[in-house]
């Protein structure tokens, strides 16, 4: 079993998680809780999927478990598995079925990188029957009160590489995030990294510039996160600039041409 997640365990955060709405998802969320229904957050690289996950946990008062997704997770990572002991064998339930069992809000981070025979054993899950088969035991799970199933992937980069079946996509009531309007995006990064109001606009400002090279060669555009690392550098006394070029520009692009004219943004907005 792959040991981040064999390690992963239903957690409570004791303090709030800080999140300025952006719309409605809040009060939409907490109905598909209330009713049961799995939910698919989309949205960009960075633009407060995780953080969210995190603030309605703790605002409905349930466990959360994150598993983030890639390539080698297998059902099995999942679900469970035996394992063998100096005294025998012992059944091992996965993360997953803790937060079946349990009623905990289990979130699985970029559901797309993960295999498709991996992501049908949530089908279950997500319909009427809200139970878990386990082949290897023959149990079937049913939900506890307060499970609720989450997943989240970036449609931008990965629609052009891999997608999620309409099957699996027309089993969740999907919410689209994007990154928040220029002052609510202000007012994060600066409750989030400390600096001052003028700095967090202007760090704002930068990534709105650099956000338009979305479709001219760049790949992925600065996320909130990206904004908030600079601005959290500037405190430790590195210059602006310098603080955009290591946490915005240079993990954004490695191409000479693009990096340059990044650099350049970056030089135009902090003078």
């Amino acid at each position: 079993m792959d040991q981040s997640v064999h390690d992963l365990t239903a957690s409570q955060p004791r303090d709030e998680p800080w999140y300025r709405p952006a719309g409605n998802e809040v009060s939409l969320f907490e109905h598909c809780h209330n009713r049961g229904l799995a939910v698919m957050l989309k949205g960009p690289t960075g633009c407060g999927k995780t953080r969210f996950v995190e603030h309605m946990a703790w605002r409905l008062g349930r466990p959360l478990i994150t598993i983030p997704c890639h390539d080698d997770l297998a059902a099995s990572d999942l679900i469970g598995r035996y394992l063998i002991r100096h005294d025998g064998t012992v059944w091992q339930d996965g993360p997953l079925t803790r937060a079946v069992r349990e009623g905990a809000i289990c979130y699985l981070d970029e559901v797309v990188e993960a295999r498709q025979d991996t992501v049908v054993v949530l089908h279950a899950l997500t319909d009427y029957r809200r139970t878990l088969p386990i082949d290897k035991t023959g149990e079937s799970v049913r939900a506890a009160p307060g499970f609720q199933l989450v997943v989240s992937y970036n449609p931008g980069y990965q629609r052009m590489l891999k997608d999620l079946k309409p099957s699996t996509r027309q089993r969740f009531v999907a919410m689209d995030l994007d990154f928040p309007a220029a002052e609510h995006e202000a007012l994060i990064v600066q409750h989030e990294s400390g600096v001052e109001t003028a700095l967090a606009k202007g760090l704002v400002s930068l990534a709105g510039r650099i956000r338009q090279l979305r479709d001219r060669g760049l790949a992925e555009v600065p996320s909130t996160r990206l904004l908030i690392a600079a601005g959290t550098l500037t405190l430790c006394g590195i210059p602006v600039r310098e603080a955009c070029y290591a946490a915005i520009v240079s993990p954004l692009s490695d191409e000479t041409s693009m990096v340059s004219t990044l650099r350049d943004l970056v030089d135009g907005t902090f003078v």
